[in-house]
């Protein structure tokens, strides 16, 4: 049987950039950078040299020449709104889902086949989606993540401060207008994600919850339900969704 392939995803955002190199389904090292600066990053790219490449972009797509420099040019697809997907998309409309929960989807099925899945990624909003066990997209929510709401209660009111922090004050009620601040935004995140998980489970069973994103280790510390999270579940989605559509890798 012949090796693996080497496969590398690339997820653009808004403020940075990250890369993840497989071997068929294993992640074997990750990158980020705060932008695409195409020198450094075709620097990497010689020196681990991929034999397909799946990006995903907020932007435009990449020029056609980008990756001209190698000598041995890998196959390059970019994640659009039509690419074909390892599951079933019932989204009404398809081309306005942010790729980032199509390819954490992806990750999901791939940790956790054959279950019923809630995958929330708490990034700048936090978004919850649902996949039940055959692989069918029912759909998703999207709400403000933590800083936005810090942010909103101060730049939207006359009198609130500002606050930050990750870690809850001591009681879950404020006894300081700064508590009370951190405590309605921290644990009405908590919350929300409790209820998504009882509500997924009243209407499905038994639901697998894995988290994602810059604020799921902060989730992780006070949710009571069973999670699982996977800080990586973007990069694992976009390999998983590259297999999927080149013949012979899945």
């Amino acid at each position: 049987m012949a090796d693996p392939a080497w496969n590398m995803v690339v997820d653009i955002g808004n403020t940075r950039v990250k890369a993840g190199l497989f071997r068929g389904a294993q992640l074997t090292e990750v990158r980020q950078w705060t932008d695409l600066g195409k020198a450094d990053f075709l620097a990497w790219l010689t020196n681990h040299p991929p034999d397909y490449i799946l990006y995903s972009t907020v932007a435009g797509p990449l020029p056609h020449d980008w990756f001209a420099g190698l000598a041995r040019p890998p196959q390059v697809l970019e994640l659009k709104a039509d690419t074909d997907l390892p599951f079933e998309n019932t989204y009404r409309t398809p081309q306005t889902l942010g790729k980032d929960r199509l390819a954490a989807l992806a990750g999901a099925m791939e940790l956790h086949p054959g279950q019923h899945l809630l995958v929330a990624d708490a990034g700048t909003c936090i978004t919850f989606d649902l996949l039940t066990a055959r692989g069918v997209y029912l759909g998703g929510n999207i709400s403000p993540g933590l800083d936005m709401r810090y942010r909103a209660m101060h730049e939207l009111t006359a009198r609130l401060p500002r606050v930050w922090g990750r870690d809850l004050p001591g009681n879950w009620i404020g006894s300081t207008t700064a508590e009370a601040l951190q405590n309605g935004g921290l644990w009405g995140m908590v919350w929300e994600l409790e209820g998504y998980i009882r509500q997924g489970q009243a209407e499905l069973g038994p639901v697998e919850t894995v988290l994602t994103g810059g604020d799921a280790e902060v989730l992780a510390k006070y949710v009571k339900s069973e999670i699982f999270v996977c800080p990586h579940l973007v990069l694992i989605g976009l390999n998983k969704i590259l297999r999927h559509n080149v013949e012979g890798l899945d």
